[in-house]
């Protein structure tokens, strides 16, 4: 959501206490107040989180589908939560680029430069 280097912190994605949301936290502020702008922020027109539950070691034939649910905007977090609870034993794969870089300056002097702009992918389990 920003270039901006305000924020050196990497962005925190974990389960609620109680598991029944995933929260952000650690969002750049310039890229939190655009969230904020989006008109009712939710996972059927932003592309700004995707959650997949994905296949567990003992689950071999299952495969991996989105999970549907609603964002929420909060003061410094923003808040996933789905349709359907989360499933206990089941692995979900998050997938954000909030608080994405396209290039530091470190990348560009070192010549690193990536093309796009690469998400931070979180295996959370449940």
């Amino acid at each position: 959501m920003s270039c901006s280097s305000a924020n050196n912190k990497p962005l925190s994605v974990r389960f609620s206490a109680d598991s029944s949301a995933i929260i952000f936290s650690d969002i750049d502020p310039a890229g939190l107040g655009l969230i904020r702008n989006i008109p009712g922020v939710d996972t059927s027109h932003a592309d700004l989180v995707t959650v997949l539950e994905t296949p567990s070691d003992e689950d071999t034939d299952s495969m991996e589908h989105d999970v549907p649910g609603k964002l929420e905007v909060t003061d410094s977090t923003l808040v996933f939560r789905p349709s359907k609870s989360f499933i206990s034993g089941k692995n979900y794969l998050v997938i954000s680029y909030m608080n994405a870089k396209f290039a530091s300056t470190e990348k560009i002097i070192s010549g690193q430069l990536n093309h796009s702009v690469k998400p931070q992918q979180v295996i959370l389990k449940r």
